[in-house]
């Protein structure tokens, strides 16, 4: 098959794609033939030399997957399935979706609802599957519906889906970037207004600064988190899911006993299969209620791979970069 392979070898990258066996690491395996895959920001953190997040030295990269069950030995995956694929060590300790055939765990597989084909499930991935998970977090801390919710980072492949489905929810999304040029794409989203960086939060000279936001997801991380919780009215939940500026946190311990704020951590890794099915239903509940052909950045092939990285790592993306493994 063919596949997308990063090589480290004594500190020296290299990605390539070739033709390479499907790798199998335990016998009960399931076998899925990929339709899709997505680039993450993940992946790109992959695809680095001396890389924090890859546990091994070569292996098929991407953490995400959609397509159909091949060879299954469970009674839960049969031939034909729809499957997303995701999570665990995807991508990152073993051979991953930017391949035409995946071996996965059965707890990496996720049935795909009958609402989502397997190109819009991709649409959704990891990207959209973090943003919902992050938007039930919200609602289980008690956020009501018509509330204004911050998201961050929005023209990435999170946020851009946090505003879609908060808006298709009922909520009033406020997003928040530093591409002012995409404010009218943002606005079709569903966003009620779009705001710069530096207008997340207020009176940088005092402790607090103004109570601005029912309730907010950040896919930014650092500073940006940080002014979050000193922004957020009483009793509001921030869902942190991202920390593509920083992983460092500089705060007090005053939004937590003043204000009463929720920290609420997204971890879509290790997601039980629980939270997978709550996800993905909710997904399928939004599913006709949303276009997803906006969402999408780009469809490309294997060998354009190394550019989207690199533009994932730049910021330099609107919505998801999806990969076909077999074009033509």
């Amino acid at each position: 098959m063919r596949a997308f392979v990063i090589n480290e070898d004594d500190g020296n990258l290299s990605c390539e794609v070739r033709d390479v066996e499907p790798g199998r690491m335990d016998l009960d395996d399931v076998l899925v033939k990929v339709d899709f895959s997505g680039v993450n920001f993940k992946d790109a953190m992959v695809a680095t030399a001396k890389s924090r997040v890859r546990r091994v030295a070569s292996l098929v990269g991407g953490v995400d997957a959609a397509g159909t069950v091949v060879e299954s030995s469970h009674a839960q995956f049969n031939t034909g399935d729809r499957v997303a694929v995701h999570g665990g060590n995807l991508g990152v300790g073993r051979d991953g979706g930017f391949a035409q055939y995946v071996y996965s765990p059965t707890r990496y597989l996720s049935p795909l609802p009958a609402a989502l084909s397997t190109h819009d499930a991709m649409v959704v991935g990891t990207a959209g599957f973090t943003a919902m998970e992050s938007l039930l977090a919200l609602e289980d801390r008690g956020l009501q519906h018509g509330a204004q919710v911050l998201v961050t980072g929005a023209t990435g492949g999170v946020g851009s889906q946090a505003v879609t489905y908060l808006a298709a929810r009922g909520y009033r999304p406020v997003a928040s970037t530093g591409s002012p040029e995409e404010s009218q794409w943002l606005t079709e989203r569903g966003a009620i207004r779009v705001v710069g960086r530096d207008e997340v939060s207020d009176q940088p000279g005092r402790v607090l600064g103004s109570e601005l936001w029912d309730g907010a997801i950040d896919c930014v991380g650092g500073e940006t988190l940080a002014q979050i919780l000193r922004s957020l009215r009483y009793g509001a939940g921030v869902a942190a899911c991202g920390l593509v500026a920083s992983a460092d946190l500089n705060t007090t311990v005053y939004p937590f006993i003043t204000r009463n704020v929720g920290l609420l951590g997204i971890d879509c890794v290790e997601a039980t299969n629980a939270t997978r099915t709550r996800v993905w239903s909710a997904l399928s509940e939004v599913a006709p209620r949303v276009d997803f052909a906006p969402l999408v950045d780009r469809l490309i092939e294997l060998e354009e791979l190394p550019a989207a990285l690199d533009d994932i790592r730049n910021g330099r993306t609107r919505g998801r970069i999806l990969v076909n493994p077999t074009p033509g």
